[in-house]
């Protein structure tokens, strides 16, 4: 009876030491393979944010292009209207 008592206040008192000791083997285990997965996923976010900023660097682009669109139609109009003068002058010109 004293032995087993001995050999379980043993165990109790070495109970939490083999915890911490086998706490610390996991973390030494698992640790080299968590840095790897920050880093991946840091990498990742970055690449994201460079493809954030060329969409939004994109929209800013089409927008642009839709609202100079009034622009686009005032210089064809000028156009047109050159065009119209220069026949009336070469009609004019063979006219004479």
């Amino acid at each position: 009876v004293t032995d087993k008592f001995t050999e379980s206040v043993y165990v109790l008192a070495n109970e939490p030491s083999v915890a911490l000791y086998r706490l610390q083997e996991h973390v030494r285990r698992s640790l080299p393979e968590l840095a790897q997965h920050k880093a991946d996923m840091q990498r990742w976010e970055e690449q994201s944010q460079g493809a954030v900023y060329t969409v939004e660097y994109a929209c800013s682009a089409v927008k642009n292009l839709v609202d100079s669109s009034i622009y686009f139609r005032s210089v064809e109009g000028l156009l047109k209207q050159a065009i119209s003068i220069r026949d009336h002058m070469n009609a004019t010109a063979q006219g004479h």
